[in-house]
């Protein structure tokens, strides 16, 4: 639809994109130009070069004290083909997944694709969408294979802190069968400190798979890179799946990866920075306008705010009944472009991402205020 209303000349703002409106830092492009130059052009190993491998075990160990080794690390075209990868490996029909809600729209789909079983864990914006134990235990049984989740979190913006992991962490190693799929992809996209994986716990560590990669951090979305680093048997098994449906990622990339990785954090620190302004400006200007509730996002490029207090409200001859027909109002009548929050399994919000310029944000603001005035 935004499209279609752009091919009719409209002047459609898009808050709808998860990808950062950064460029890749010039360094990281300057390091695939060398790599091209010194021939990185040949298929790579199914789990990657061992550049990269090696950079990547040492950035688990710098920066989030996990000790994966070279072999318990696999490099994908993109950090959604680890999640798949691990899924296809492990899922079977009637085995229980559970997702962390509101998710990141693909997990459930990919689930899907196994046949096993999606089971939700709610958690609203009165818990600022932070599952806890207690939401967490009735839901584990000996049917449960895989819990997925993400921090900071695509859609919310919501960060699990050390002791909130940490009690989750306590609740699913009482089930020793159970491996926790932790995507941590907008890992340098936090505004409250140090980030906190999973796995550096040491009664769960041999549980969790690390899911990361470099398209949010260092805006290098369309390189196609992800990686994951688990215990070998698990490793072994996604490097089987990856084998069979695209092998190894791009040569090049990779090494564009592992100089990244190797070198200074400036540029990921300065767009973390950019987006924390940004994040303070659509909270302050969406706080503004009746009827829609916000949490404080504490990290990633996106608030999910609470929109259904307009459901039952009409415009023309329509009538608001959930969020997709919010977010298509919000597109017909103000021009911008957001996301259902039912995508993500909150029927209650939208999403919208604030990867985009400080007037783009002021001026769609602004829009939604006023469209939102002719509701009744």
């Amino acid at each position: 639809m935004a499209r279609d209303l752009k091919a009719e000349g409209k002047d459609v703002i898009s808050l709808s994109l998860g990808e950062p409106d950064f460029d890749t830092p010039e360094s990281v492009k300057q390091a695939a130009t060398r790599a091209l130059s010194d021939g990185y052009t040949k298929y790579s190993p199914v789990p990657g070069l061992s550049e990269l491998k090696q950079a990547i075990s040492d950035k688990f160990q710098r920066e989030n004290n996990l000790d994966y080794s070279v072999d318990e690390i696999v490099v994908s075209n993109g950090a959604k083909q680890s999640i798949a990868n691990l899924c296809l490996a492990l899922l079977n029909p009637e085995d229980e997944v559970i997702l962390f809600t509101p998710y990141w729209v693909s997990y459930k789909d990919i689930v899907g694709l196994t046949g096993a079983k999606v089971i939700p864990v709610e958690a609203g914006i009165e818990h600022d969408f932070k599952v806890t134990p207690e939401m967490l235990s009735p839901h584990l049984s000996n049917r449960t294979r895989m819990v997925i989740f993400s921090s900071p979190c695509n859609p919310t913006g919501s960060v699990y802190r050390e002791e909130e992991l940490k009690a989750l962490a306590d609740c699913i190693q009482e089930y020793p069968d159970i491996v926790v799929l932790s995507d941590e992809i907008y890992e340098y996209i936090n505004f409250v400190g140090k980030h906190v994986s999973m796995a550096q716990f040491e009664g769960i560590k041999n549980q969790v798979a690390t899911v990361n990669g470099f398209s949010k951090g260092f805006a290098m979305t369309g390189w196609r890179l992800g990686y994951m680093g688990a215990p070998k048997p698990l490793a072994q098994a996604c490097a089987k799946i990856q084998g069979q449906f695209t092998s190894g990622a791009a040569s090049f990339s990779q090494m564009a990866g592992a100089y990244a990785l190797n070198n200074s954090l400036d540029a990921p620190s300065e767009m973390c920075e950019a987006f924390k302004k940004r994040r303070d400006l659509v909270v302050s200007l969406l706080s503004d306008i009746p009827g829609i509730e916000t949490n404080h996002p504490e990290g990633a490029f996106y608030i999910f705010p609470r929109v259904s207090s307009f459901f039952g409200s009409s415009y023309e001859r329509s009538t608001i009944e959930n969020s997709e027909d919010f977010a298509a109002f919000l597109l017909q009548e103000a021009h911008v472009a957001t996301v259902a929050g039912s995508a993500f399994g909150d029927n209650s919000c939208i999403r919208l991402s604030y990867a985009a310029s400080e007037s783009e944000i002021r001026e769609a603001m602004n829009r939604i205020s006023r469209a939102v005035k002719v509701l009744k």
